[in-house]
């Protein structure tokens, strides 16, 4: 598994104290239901085109490229999700990694032609990072936006000795897409609520425009 930076050890710490006061941790699912598995997609950045940079940490919002911070267009969002399996054990240690497109519905990926004006170049478009010893991991991202075909989604993998690997994907709670997307469709009615976030305003001062908790229930 990767090992992280210390810049990416110092985002983390800076994710996490941005956000544990806007949320309590995140509560094990009642359901104690796993999240259904999901294809990696056509657009899961292979490893080697990502090595080609450092940057793929935590906060997707920010890209430092060539001694420039550039920032994200689109609304930040703030993650914090517990990962757990379905006996309600924390899972700490394993490595979550978080996919979707821009603002301008443009995936990051060495397949898609970025073309200026139609792709982000603030937006990190991947990130990477590892649950603590408490299960919790965070990212700050953007709202996902409605991919042509698809409703608004972010795509999630998850890895640990204890489980092996689990893809999948997160949808937001009530967006008006859901019901007409394929995948969506797919998921049976009792597990959609282990793929859907609640998004809520986050506050003022914490420099995002929304903020979701999730539990990321893995099989025992």
């Amino acid at each position: 598994m990767k090992t992280f930076t210390p810049r990416r050890r110092f985002l983390c710490t800076t994710l996490a104290a941005g956000t544990a006061a806007a949320l309590a941790l995140p509560a094990l699912a009642s359901s104690r239901r796993s999240m259904p598995a999901m294809t990696e997609g056509p657009f899961y950045p292979p490893r080697a085109w990502r090595e080609r940079w450092d940057d793929w940490d935590a906060d997707l919002s920010r890209v430092q490229r060539g001694g420039q911070v550039l920032t994200a267009r689109g609304e930040a969002l703030g993650i914090e999700a517990s990962v757990a399996d379905t006996n309600g054990r924390i899972i700490d240690n394993a490595e979550v990694e978080i996919w979707q497109c821009d603002a301008t519905a443009t995936y990051h990926h060495p397949n898609v032609k970025q073309t200026p004006g139609q792709f982000d170049p603030g937006f990190q478009g991947f990130g990477a990072a590892r649950s603590a010893a408490d299960g919790t991991v965070r990212f700050r991202t953007i709202k996902p936006v409605p991919y042509p075909g698809r409703t608004p989604h972010i795509h999630l993998l998850l890895r640990h000795a204890s489980f092996g690997k689990l893809v999948t994907q997160l949808f937001v709670a009530g967006d008006p897409g859901n019901e007409g997307d394929f995948l969506w469709r797919r998921v049976r009615d009792d597990l959609r609520s282990t793929l859907t976030m609640q998004l809520q305003a986050a506050p003022a001062d914490s420099g995002l425009r929304w903020q979701a908790r999730h539990t990321l229930v893995v099989p025992a």
